[in-house]
């Protein structure tokens, strides 16, 4: 009798979780390594068309999407019967740092300041990837119950971003 053994392997794009959370704030950090040179996903990252969900935009066509990369410069969608402006460039650092002020969905409607950090370090097996995100606002924000979608958004951005090919 021959026996075969089968070793699964999967691979865990991202990791992510949330630091804090109360009615008034939260911090989110999500971690992900890109197969790719940290030159090639940092061009990726700064077209966020090619990497964020149709499913996170207004439109429903990340198409849509654009990044002016200056400080003032907009993280946009415009489409036929609208626009919003996604965030805010705050922060650039070519090829290794992005921060936006970027109160994306339903956390415009808050009131608050979301300041998103997106770190890249090159790594032994391409990119690492980092989002450092943190949400102020009032009390009655209540971003304790806002803070578990938007870290799956956040989670969901990561991993399509460490995984888009060249």
């Amino acid at each position: 009798m021959t026996i075969l053994y089968c070793t699964l392997v999967v691979a865990v794009p991202a990791s992510g979780k949330i630091i804090s959370s109360s009615s008034e704030q939260f911090t989110l950090r999500h971690e992900a390594i890109s197969k790719l040179p940290l030159e090639d996903l940092w061009k990726i990252l700064i077209e966020p068309a090619k990497w964020w969900a149709a499913d996170h935009t207004y439109s429903g066509n990340s198409n849509n999407l654009s990044l002016e990369l200056k400080p003032g410069g907009l993280w946009q969608e415009i489409w036929d019967d609208g626009s919003v402006k996604h965030g805010e460039v705050i922060y650039v650092k070519h090829q290794e740092q992005l921060r936006l002020n970027a109160p994306f969905g339903p956390l415009q409607e808050k009131a608050v300041i979301d300041v998103w950090t997106i770190t890249l370090t090159p790594h032994q097996e391409g990119t690492m990837i980092v989002f450092d995100e943190v949400v102020t606002g009032s009390g009655i924000s209540k971003l304790d119950e806002l803070a578990p979608a938007v870290d799956y958004v956040k989670n969901e951005a990561i991993t399509r971003l460490s995984l888009v090919k060249k």
